[in-house]
């Protein structure tokens, strides 16, 4: 039986069964026939379940929809606009549909041909991933940083890195071009997949690479191609395998960066330098090329001979001057000036100053070369004893400190130290910032001068007169003094006797007459009971004023006593002489 005709004898089967008087319990049915009737009713729905993708076939059509027939008791409709994309969609063309229902409120199949699309499109991209194939993408638009690609119906993200394997610098030359891709990589979570152009170029010029790198010898001079410029050098295309020049290989003079030198898509003979077959990768020279500036150096030149030049680099420690394209010459910080306190180069010259420099040193084979600046003047300490003699005042600036005094200097290139003790005749100094400041001015005399080893010590206070020969006749021995205790320890006391001068009172010497001692804020006379000039030191006492005068005291009663006592001996003596006399007297007659 045909298959027409089956279909013909089913539907009849179904017009004359009686499904009310079924469904009514009216009318029983013979079990086999049943039986039967329900598995002709299974086939006509064909074995599709809902949210399956199924094949389809357009029926029908009309300005807004498709009817679609997937062998099932009914047909599905689905709207033209899932079929935008394929505006060629014709009755009995084939297309893959999603059961959304069996069956709506009205008894209809509801399909979706754009959902079914999703799915197969999401297991053809996984599969595409999973498997490594190449796929045919549709580039729609330019978006941030890359190219939006429809890859199976999705939109797939194109890196603008992943284009090509050289920089893209018109992304629009691309835009409605069906290309190859690479799935590289799928987020399953936010539904992003993103695809690779430049990955099948890699793949192919990876075995190029190899080929082209295994018949390069080191030396050798290639034709390439600036292919990208950046900051610390040159990509050059070599035909199918990059190279890199790195910025110091681009010239023998500093550049500050490779796009002085070259530019983009510039061809140029090249120099290979290095390469590494393993990692593909490729040194070239460009400078190489060219003879070493330092070759062309006029011989004539020598140590001693004077050169003007340009500054192109500064350092704390020195300037480097080019005196011709690709030889420079070093001028160390020491070399700016005469001075011994150094400084930083940026105080003397900057970049491009034009300068003239005189060559201390010449090393040809090294290409080596240190310059002076400061030689091109007279060294100030060539006449030193004229200007600075001995006794000499003169008035400097405060450039240093140390822990044992002051460096001055007196001019560009001279400097003289101040040793702490000659800073002041009265104050007792720690450290010379307790006496002045960097940069202040300072009236010095020269106390010495040592030219061979250019040394000159100098004083501040041998400026002034020395008060101590006023204080030596002021504070001599037993002077008394009334002063007010300002500092008290352990050892003793210390008073200030006027504006720079301390003296000093031993604790034994503190003691009042009334007993205790005398303490910090009490006033009170003091006698001198020593003066040092050498040392300037003064010692005084307290106790001493009272103590003198019981001494005095005590000999003055001395005195006395003794002097009662010897007048006393001389009555008794009288007495006796003229008991005597009166005895003779007596006797006699």
């Amino acid at each position: 039986m045909s298959e027409e005709n089956k279909n013909i004898e089913e539907q009849d089967q179904f017009a004359n069964f009686d499904w009310e008087a079924f469904e009514a319990g009216i009318e029983d049915t013979n079990p086999e026939v049943r039986k039967e009737m329900e598995a002709l009713y299974a086939d006509s729905l064909g074995d599709v379940l809902e949210s399956e993708v199924v094949e389809g076939t357009v029926v029908r059509m009309n300005d807004r929809e498709a009817i679609i027939d997937i062998n099932s008791k009914s047909e599905g409709v689905i709207s033209l606009n899932e079929f935008r994309y394929n505006p060629n969609l014709a009755v009995g063309d084939k297309v893959e549909v999603l059961i959304d229902q069996r069956e709506d409120k009205s008894g209809q199949l509801v399909l979706s041909h754009r959902k079914a699309r999703a799915i197969k499109a999401w297991e053809n991209v996984n599969k595409a991933f999973d498997d490594g194939t190449i796929v045919n993408g549709f580039v729609k638009c330019r978006t941030k940083g890359g190219m939006i690609v429809d890859v199976f119906g999705i939109e797939a993200f194109l890196p603008g890195s992943q284009i090509d394997v050289k920089p893209i610098r018109d992304y629009d030359q691309y835009v409605e071009k069906t290309m190859e891709f690479k799935v590289v990589k799928i987020n399953h979570e936010f539904k992003n997949v993103v695809v690779s152009h430049k990955a099948l170029i890699e793949a192919d010029l990876e075995i190029q690479k190899k080929e082209i790198i295994s018949k390069l010898e080191k030396g050798q001079v290639l034709e390439g191609t600036v292919k990208n410029i950046t900051s610390y050098g040159v990509f050059i295309d070599l035909g199918g395998v990059d190279g890199l020049i790195h910025i110091t290989d681009l010239s023998w003079s500093r550049i500050n960066h490779p796009s002085e030198i070259v530019e983009l898509d510039q061809k140029l003979n090249v120099v290979i330098l290095d390469f590494d077959e393993a990692k593909t990768r490729i040194q070239l020279g460009l400078k190489q090329l060219q003879a070493h500036p330092w070759d062309a150096l006029s011989a004539d030149l020598k140590v001693g001979d004077n050169i003007k030049g340009k500054v192109v680099v500064l350092a704390d420690y020195g300037a480097f001057i080019e005196i011709a394209p690709g030889v420079e010459g070093l001028i160390h910080v020491s070399e700016m000036s005469w001075s011994t306190h150094l400084r930083s180069a940026q105080d003397f010259v900057k970049v491009g100053d034009q300068i003239e420099a005189q060559i201390l040193t010449l090393d040809r084979d090294d290409r080596k070369m240190s310059l002076g600046i400061k030689q091109l003047s007279q060294d100030p300490w060539t006449d030193i004893t004229s200007k600075y003699p001995v006794g000499s005042m003169h008035q400097g600036i405060v450039r240093n400190f140390t822990n044992f005094g002051v460096f001055v200097e007196l001019e560009e290139g001279i400097d003289g130290l101040i040793y702490i003790s000659d800073l002041s005749w009265t104050q007792k100094i720690k450290h010379p910032s307790e006496f002045c400041e960097i940069g202040q001015k300072l009236d010095v005399k020269v106390l010495e001068l040592d030219v061979n080893s250019r040394r000159l010590s100098l004083g501040h206070k041998h400026t002034q007169d020395n008060p101590w020969d006023k204080y030596e006749e002021k504070y001599t021995l037993n002077t008394i003094v009334n002063a007010t205790i300002k500092d008290a320890n352990d050892k003793g006391a210390t008073v200030m006797l006027e504006e720079g001068v301390e003296g000093f009172i031993p604790s034994r010497h503190l003691v009042k007459e009334e007993g205790g001692s005398l303490t910090k804020g009490e006033a009170a006379d003091f006698k001198v009971i020593e003066f040092n000039k050498e040392f300037k030191r003064i010692v005084l006492s307290h106790t001493n004023i009272f103590k003198e005068i019981e001494t005095k005291n005590i000999k003055e009663n001395k005195k006395k006593s003794a002097a009662a006592a010897q007048n006393d001996k001389s009555t008794l003596g009288d007495l006796d002489v003229l008991a005597e006399l009166k005895k003779k007297m007596e006797g006699g007659k």
